[in-house]
């Protein structure tokens, strides 16, 4: 069992308990938006199109059963190409908890884009993010699923993800980069093993330094050591794996953007941005503009900047800093970055 398997466990413990706009803080973008003609999918001018609003929808594929939300916005006509966002949940946490959590869907209906918020059926609902897996392929199916049914802007086709769904955006981005404009993990950016992506996929990190599940310094945290094993035995996590284990540690988050920029051919050294009294952007110079960023909260915990949902479990995850907004700096990162073939 690899890293990977163990780390994700970690993440979802709220489940226990088109015009180029600029970044808000540095960046550049890899092109100028506007000039990135929106590529239609082939949902476009359906003959019985799907009507806005937030529907629950059922799906088996690759041998996996499972569902997802769809929240379209008021705005959607069904022969004008929309961006979509992938909005993936934690370790232990539903589709629709997650879409509570992020609030995404209700963001994007205000700013334009069709959220889509996936699950698969485990006992306990979990990624497996090994490249290849069944998971993975489920994702490849829902992709082309979306882009049959609805209106989909091919370009600019995002994904977003908490915790276990970080790691599993992570190892999205390696997969299906021929297809994913961009990414935005929170709280759990990961660096696969045997990630070879098609192109440099732009990556936005947001990490709290006092997390104590996904450590911002690497590893695993104590709180981390405490949730359920994922094998359904009924011991925990600290309890199944050994005290010596390397599997309960693993690079530090600024080593695993680092990781990402490498592979997109930016620049070694990072610029360190305040932008918040808590908050600071560490952003790559990075060719084409293949953006790869870290937002990292200063005592910030397991947690997605500017959630009430998520203020009302610090307890639990930690510090929320409503500092920054995660949904703002993800959209405008996602604008600005457009897949161009």
């Amino acid at each position: 069992m690899g890293d990977m398997r163990w780390a994700r466990v970690v993440l979802g413990v709220v489940g226990l308990a088109t015009a180029a706009v600029p970044l808000v803080f540095g960046g550049t973008p890899a092109v100028a938006a506007a000039t990135v003609a929106a590529r239609p999918s082939s949902g476009c001018g359906k003959s019985s199109p799907t009507s806005a609003g937030t529907t629950n929808q059922l799906m088996a594929a690759a041998g996996d059963d499972g569902a997802y939300v769809q929240e379209i916005p008021h705005s959607y006509a069904p022969t004008k190409p929309m961006p979509v966002i992938f909005d993936l949940h934690g370790y232990g946490e539903s589709a629709s908890l997650q879409a509570s959590l992020t609030a995404l869907g209700t963001y994007g209906n205000t700013h334009g884009f069709i959220t889509i918020t996936p699950q698969v059926s485990y006992a306990v609902p979990m990624w497996n993010v090994t490249l290849g897996s069944h998971d993975l392929a489920f994702f490849g199916a829902l992709l082309h699923r979306v882009d049959a049914n609805l209106c989909i802007d091919l370009n600019r086709q995002y994904v977003a993800g908490y915790s276990d769904g970080a790691f599993m955006t992570s190892s999205i981005a390696c997969q299906f980069a021929g297809q994913i404009a961009a990414v935005a993990p929170v709280a759990g950016i990961q660096t696969p093993t045997g990630c070879r992506p098609s192109r440099p996929v732009p990556v936005l990190a947001i990490h709290g330094t006092a997390d104590q599940f996904v450590p911002y310094n690497g590893g695993l945290g104590p709180a981390a050591l405490k949730l359920p094993a994922p094998d359904g035995s009924g011991k925990t996590l600290g309890q199944e794996l050994p005290a010596n284990s390397s599997q309960r540690k693993g690079p530090s988050v600024p080593a695993r953007t680092a990781t990402w920029a490498k592979r997109n051919g930016c620049a070694a050294k990072p610029t360190d941005t305040a932008v918040a009294s808590d908050v600071t952007l560490i952003d790559y110079s990075c060719p084409n503009g293949d953006n790869v960023e870290l937002y990292r909260v200063t005592g910030g915990g397991h947690a997605w900047p500017g959630s009430v949902a998520s203020k009302a479990i610090t307890s639990v995850i930690g510090k929320v800093t409503f500092s920054i907004s995660a949904n703002k700096l993800i959209w405008n990162f996602f604008k600005a970055h457009p897949l161009n073939h």
